[in-house]
């Protein structure tokens, strides 16, 4: 059984959830997601609280204080030593940080990395918190792998409408760069087109000039000749 429960210290809220029993753990610990961040009393036995991290929160560095408190409050609600107690510490990571061996015992751990391990500190208990999480509690009979072959299959279809949307992406990519050519190609054709043109009426006033200079030279030269006959006569 995993006992789930609905922390409104951030919005949307957050889950969170545990294991019934140590045994529980082991499956929790087994089926853990890159976005889970694991919570536990330092040195005292305690539930392994874990975080699933909703999309607002980047990373589980970037987890607001108040969520963190609530987190370690139901450890601490649950460490039948660390209940007892004030001024406790609890230490969180993220779920791939857990390291497990076949020679530790059930419901204990370590890590791969002992840097990557955070503390908080809790001076008392917190009543309402633990009330209020309290309210929200919910137990559930999860097979674990169904729900990670379901997860899969999810996967793989957002993989696949991925994969389809930048395809689609890409050919529309494609055909716009088809028609910007295109574009180019016809813009210097009419470029092209429009010089011969310019040229052809620049060759038409040329010689229609030359025309015109010619044809009034001729005439000078016939009005000359006339006035040359007068005057011999």
């Amino acid at each position: 059984m995993v006992l789930y429960f609905i922390s409104t210290a951030v919005d949307p809220p957050a889950t969170i959830f545990m294991g019934k029993d140590k045994f529980e753990n082991e499956e929790l610990l087994k089926y853990g997601l890159e976005n889970d961040v694991w919570f536990h009393v330092d040195k005292l036995s305690s539930a392994h609280v874990y975080l699933r991290l909703p999309p607002q929160i980047e990373s589980w560095e970037a987890i607001p204080e108040a969520l963190i408190s609530d987190c370690s409050q139901l450890v601490k609600a649950n460490s039948i030593e660390g209940n007892k107690k004030s001024n406790l510490t609890i230490i969180y990571t993220p779920w791939a940080n857990v390291k497990k061996t076949g020679d530790l015992a059930v419901g204990a751990v370590t890590f791969f990395n002992d840097r990557k391990v955070k503390r908080f500190h809790i001076k008392e208990k917190d009543s309402s918190v633990v009330n209020r999480l309290n309210k929200t509690k919910k137990e559930v009979q999860v097979d674990h792998e169904a729900e990670r072959q379901e997860r899969l299959r999810q996967e793989g279809r957002l993989k696949k409408a991925k994969a389809i949307e930048d395809r689609k992406a890409q050919e529309a990519e494609q055909r716009r760069r088809k028609e910007e050519a295109e574009a180019r190609d016809y813009s210097k054709l009419y470029s092209a087109e429009a010089l011969e043109e310019e040229r052809r009426r620049k060759e038409e006033r040329r010689l229609a000039k030359l025309k015109g200079t010619t044809s009034g030279s001729e005439e000078e030269d016939q009005d000359n000749g006339m006035d040359s006959d007068d005057s011999f006569m």
